[in-house]
């Protein structure tokens, strides 16, 4: 193959991606629709496996053995299913005979409405008046309102009825026929359904096994334990999903009831059906029963407070009940749920909108945990598309940080301050380095990122964090302070110190005796205004000056009475010279304070001790917890202040080397 035609199928290789992602598409979705014969009570059947599996494996823990347990859990479910079946075909039977009982009803109330919109005048008023007329007409004609026998009120003579003889030829068999066909596709999938749940929880350790292995096996304990932990959390999420939609068919069932409204517990069982629809099912569940409501109350009061019932219902289950159970969350963005309704409405009609979200959910899940599903994750998962430092960075970038501020917020419910600002602020910021040091970001833009960034420390200058709160559950937390979390791991131990005036050593009890100086770069006085928020809210009262103006306002010693820490903080210093002439300079003004470097873009460790031996500091940390740490084993009273080192004589060496990093950006 020749170099002119390599390049032109390389340039034509995202086409030719994208074509195979589009059949492939179009290929899955014709296999599911042809085949919904058989995927609908596939589906059905892993959905009521994971409903049942938290009671299976809670009777096996109660040593009942596994068939037993099994056979118990069907044949529960079986009971519920058939009894639910049974109760909504006798209330519409009930109902369907009622129903010609409230036509006057409904002609009464078309009739008022259409003499109140007429009485406003022409307009669409009017035209909906004469709607309703026709209607009321329509409705009255179709009862055979006009008398018997004889002529009607406008002279027209009524048809006599014409005698017709039925002649039933047919056979029992015939009659049996027609009884029995209608109901053998339904109970022919319910067994298929009970059939699938019953093998899928039989095999279920080898299903797992089997998805393991399509996960990966570099790791075996690692994903064996995610997915035990994916599987378990997406059980409990669809059996409280089942129970809050039970609860929310009883209650409103139990109203209707107390209203009067026919049928009560046929609406109740549609609509704790219908309320797995997201965010519309609910509702749509209370049309039918608020026209019922309107055609049998000759007032208003019973469809007013059937939709208030209906109203009040979803409204304590979806902001009360729900969040204590499993949170806003079921783990799909927004977006992503009407897509997917959208998606398996169509694909298998009004059941796939029914099973569009606990679906999702299995695929979503399936897609955290195999690196091959991954685009599912990211395409419906409610958590967010960039990592928690990328967001901040482009938060800060925008000139949003009232967004990180709220954010800052939810993770702090969870975490400390410190770990919050190494984990997100102090990544992001590390991000946004290398694109100062590479002229990506310069001028108006570099002004935004500094001012945004400093207005967030401002910001959490006053926040409470999980510890001075309480600890509360992360499944309240928002989608994206979740993720945060989850990332940022757990807090290290010294976040949860904090020094009282009296545990410290006397030179650390002054009015300010830790200065945090920052260094030249562009986000240094940033990264150290977090620093000496960070060494306050511990005990240690910091202050947060720069370089550049104490080189223009140099300091005496005398203000440096009562100085016990000097923190030098750079984001990257510009070479291992700079960093001992500041070294020098802090010795020659405060002689007895003890120095800490914080180089904040992390660097191998071994580099790190030998700068710090050629540097002669105290300390040298790469991040806040390091160096809340290291202040606080400073400034207790087991510790003591040494004597002030005489500044090394300066190796020649240092004096011309410049770190290669460094060199590349300064």
């Amino acid at each position: 193959m020749d170099i002119v035609t390599s390049q032109m199928l390389r340039r034509a290789l995202p086409l030719f991606t994208a074509l195979a992602i589009g059949v492939l598409t179009l290929t899955i979705a014709a296999i599911l629709t042809l085949g919904r014969e058989i995927f609908v009570p596939f589906a059905l059947g892993i959905l009521l496996a994971f409903i049942l599996a938290p009671i299976v494996i809670k009777l096996q823990r109660m040593r009942v053995p596994r068939m037993l347990a099994i056979s118990g859990a069907i044949l529960a479910a079986t009971v519920v299913i058939v009894a639910l079946g049974f109760v909504i075909a006798t209330q519409i039977t009930s109902l369907v005979g009622e129903i010609p009982s409230y036509r006057i009803t409904v002609q009464q109330k078309l009739q008022s409405l259409s003499a109140s919109a007429q009485a406003t005048g022409n307009g669409p008023f009017s035209r909906a008046a004469v709607a309703l007329e026709e209607m009321a007409a329509d409705i009255q004609a179709m009862a055979g309102s006009s008398p018997a026998g004889g002529e009607g009120e406008e002279g027209t003579a009524t048809p006599h009825p014409i005698p017709v003889t039925v002649e039933n030829d047919s056979s029992i068999l015939s009659t049996i026929s027609a009884i029995a066909l209608p109901l053998l596709q339904p109970l022919a999938t319910f067994g298929v359904v009970i059939i699938f749940a019953i093998f899928i929880l039989l095999q279920r350790e080898d299903l797992r096994n089997r998805f393991i292995r399509l996960a990966g096996t570099d790791d075996l304990q690692q994903t064996t334990a995610a997915i035990d932990d994916a599987a378990r959390r997406l059980s409990k999420l669809l059996l409280f999903q089942l129970g809050v939609n039970a609860a929310f068919g009883v209650v409103t069932a139990l109203g209707l009831w107390l209203l009067g409204v026919p049928s009560p517990a046929l609406w109740g069982i549609l609509g704790g059906i219908l309320r797995f629809i997201p965010y519309v099912g609910g509702f749509v569940g209370a049309g039918l029963p608020m026209l019922l409501a309107f055609a049998v109350d000759p007032g208003w009061s019973m469809v007013i407070w059937t939709a208030v019932l209906y109203l009040g219902a979803e409204a304590i289950l979806s902001n009360v009940v729900e969040p204590v159970l499993y949170g806003h969350s079921t783990g799909l963005s927004p977006v992503a749920i009407l897509l997917a309704a959208t998606i398996w409405a169509f694909l298998w009609g009004p059941v796939g909108l029914i099973l569009a979200t606990p679906l999702t959910i299995c695929l979503v899940v399936m897609g955290r945990h195999v690196p091959r599903l991954s685009f599912i994750d990211v395409m419906f998962g409610d958590r967010p598309a960039l990592s928690p430092a990328q967001i901040f960075y482009q938060r800060m970038l925008a000139g949003g940080p009232r967004e990180a501020i709220d954010q800052a917020h939810e993770f702090l419910r969870e975490r400390e301050l410190a770990t919050y600002y190494d984990e997100v602020a102090l990544e992001g910021l590390r991000i946004a380095h290398e694109d100062v040091a590479r002229f990506a970001v310069e001028g108006e833009r570099l002004e935004t990122l500094q001012r945004s960034t400093l207005e967030l420390v401002d910001g959490l200058k006053n926040v409470r964090t999980s510890a001075q709160r309480g600890r509360r559950s992360k499944k309240n937390l928002t989608a994206e302070a979740a993720a945060a979390v989850d990332a940022a791991g757990p807090d290290q131990e010294v976040t949860r110190i904090v020094q009282r005036r009296q545990d410290l050593l006397p030179a650390w009890r002054g009015e300010r005796p830790v200065v945090c100086l920052a260094g030249v770069n562009a986000l240094d006085g940033a990264v150290t205004a977090m620093l000496a928020q960070v060494l306050t809210r511990h005990g240690l009262r910091a202050e947060a000056l720069d370089l550049a103006t104490l080189q223009k306002n140099p300091p005496s010693p005398q203000d440096a009475e009562g100085v016990a820490l000097v923190c030098l903080s750079f984001v990257e210093p510009l070479s291992t010279v700079h960093l001992r002439q500041a070294v020098r300079r802090v010795h020659r003004v405060a002689p007895r304070a003890r120095i800490l470097i914080g180089i904040w873009r992390q660097r191998d460790p071994a580099m790190l001790q030998e700068l710090k031996r050629r540097v002669h500091a105290d300390a040298l940390v790469t991040t806040l917890n390091g160096a809340l740490a290291a202040a606080l084993e400073m400034s207790g009273q087991q510790g003591h202040v040494p004597e002030p080192e005489a500044p090394a004589a300066p190796d020649v060496a240092d004096e011309t080397r410049v770190e290669p990093a460094i060199a590349a950006t300064a």
